[in-house]
């Protein structure tokens, strides 16, 4: 009996045992938003066997009118009990994998997308780990009505507010992923008002992308069940921080961390010198992934930590990538922090093209260039110029222009996934360059 079908019993077992009334397969779309529908245990067995038909062409990017049958195959290894239905309506759900009615992987499969590019690294041997720092905001209400929203506190960076909502909120958050399986490593208030941060513990690119996923629809679940309201937006705030998803990565050769070199730099190995190389270099090619709204861009160049030019550094926080800290007596600890990631990215997509800017860098052996020890914010464009340094794109519309003409990005997401993103955002772009804003019809409705 194969691993699988192991997997699927001990699923179809644990239904029955805990009475589970509904199991949700989860699934998203190209643009990382979750998608889900329910079964109840009676149909489980086919779903494992056959999968669930489904309707690809009324899902965003999955399939035309006329090539529109997809089928949903559960993947039992994610299952997992929703702890916020309650014990009364005891309630599974496990991630889907989407096929063709003819078996075939669909091409338009963010979660596919990725095991693919973890394919390519397992092929060159390596293990693609990534732990995340997620930031929120909590607010008041969901509801605007025109209104700025308003933040649930007005507490900064670590403090402790007693009896404070964001206190009560990251005990009961923290305590649900945990009963999950999802393993929390740091939570903390960060630098906004309401702004918080929970740090996942490392796992394979594959379960991390899956438990942002989790993360994230778990996270409003427990707002709205205290009565306020999360939001993943970049930059929900004009004059406060945004919210970034900076990510941790490694590269592992079996139990061995192919960034660690006792004798490198920070310890840094010829490997991960590459990998950073790489995404240097591809860096503005994947920012319309990794950054994927015009609101993205808000967060990226108005300050706050935000990272604006592409360079790394060691101890750097105004750097898109960061080498940390190596931990002494640790080899596993060591890794590379890339910054420029946002809370509202498919982290499907966007771990798929920073693992492969990476992987092209130690495959085509490309050079680190020298370390920005300065704060780059404070440079001349002329001295950035003068140590090779250059921006991210300042917009949703350069980002596309410069994914575009991305091979890198075309091959890693294949042609229906890029095409579909392309022209998705944009309409998005153009929906946003018609609009009149506030800030023009107070700055120019009495110019002459």
């Amino acid at each position: 009996m194969g691993s699988m079908n192991r997997q699927q019993e001990f699923v179809l077992r644990t239904v029955e045992d805990r009475d589970v009334r509904f199991i949700r397969l989860w699934f998203s779309d190209v643009l990382g938003q979750l998608k889900s529908v329910a079964i109840v245990p009676a149909e489980l067995e086919g779903a494992f066997g056959e999968g669930i038909g489904f309707d690809g062409s009324s899902v965003e990017g999955f399939s035309r009118v006329f090539e529109s049958d997809m089928v949903l195959r559960p993947d039992p290894s994610t299952f997992s009990l929703l702890p916020w239905r309650g014990e009364s309506e005891p309630t599974g759900r496990m991630f889907c994998d989407i096929y063709s009615p003819d078996g075939h992987p669909a091409a338009s499969d963010a979660r596919n997308v990725l095991r693919r590019t973890m394919d390519r690294a397992g092929e060159r041997g390596f293990t693609f780990y990534v732990h995340p720092e997620i930031e929120f905001y909590l607010f008041e209400s969901g509801e605007l009505g025109g209104r700025p929203p308003v933040p649930v506190d007005t507490a900064g960076y670590f403090d402790h507010v007693n009896g404070g909502t964001a206190n009560d909120f990251r005990r009961t958050a923290v305590q649900t992923l945990e009963a999950m399986g999802i393993s929390v490593e740091f939570s903390h208030h960060e630098a906004g008002p309401g702004q918080n941060e929970i740090d996942l513990r490392y796992a394979d690119g594959l379960t991390m992308a899956d438990n942002v996923m989790t993360f994230r629809a778990l996270v409003k679940e427990v707002a709205l069940q205290q009565g306020v309201y999360a939001s993943f937006m970049p930059k929900p705030l004009a004059d406060r921080p945004g919210n970034g998803m900076h990510t941790h990565m490694s590269l592992f050769e079996g139990e061995s961390n192919a960034f660690y070199e006792p004798a490198g730099e920070y310890q840094l190995s010829q490997t991960g010198r590459r990998f950073v190389a790489g995404l240097l270099r591809h860096a503005a090619e994947i920012s319309a992934v990794t950054n994927q709204y015009v609101n993205s861009y808000k967060r990226i160049w108005t300050g706050h930590e935000a990272p604006s030019y592409i360079c790394w550094g060691h101890r750097n926080r105004s750097a898109l990538i960061r080498v940390p800290q190596y931990k002494s007596g640790k080899s596993s600890s060591a890794r590379i922090e890339y910054r420029g990631i946002d809370s509202s990215a498919n982290p499907y997509l966007a771990y798929s093209v920073m693992l492969a800017a990476g992987l092209k860098g130690i495959e085509e052996g490309y050079e680190l260039p020298e370390e920005a020890e300065d704060n780059v914010w404070t440079l001349s464009d002329n001295e950035r110029r003068a140590m090779g340094i250059e921006a991210l794109p300042a917009s949703l519309d350069e980002a596309l222009a410069r994914m575009e003409d991305s091979e890198l990005v075309a091959e890693t997401l294949g042609e229906e996934v890029f095409d579909f993103f392309l022209r998705n955002k944009r309409e998005e772009w153009n929906d946003y360059r018609a609009q009149v804003t506030e800030y023009e019809l107070g700055r120019h409705f009495t110019a002459p």
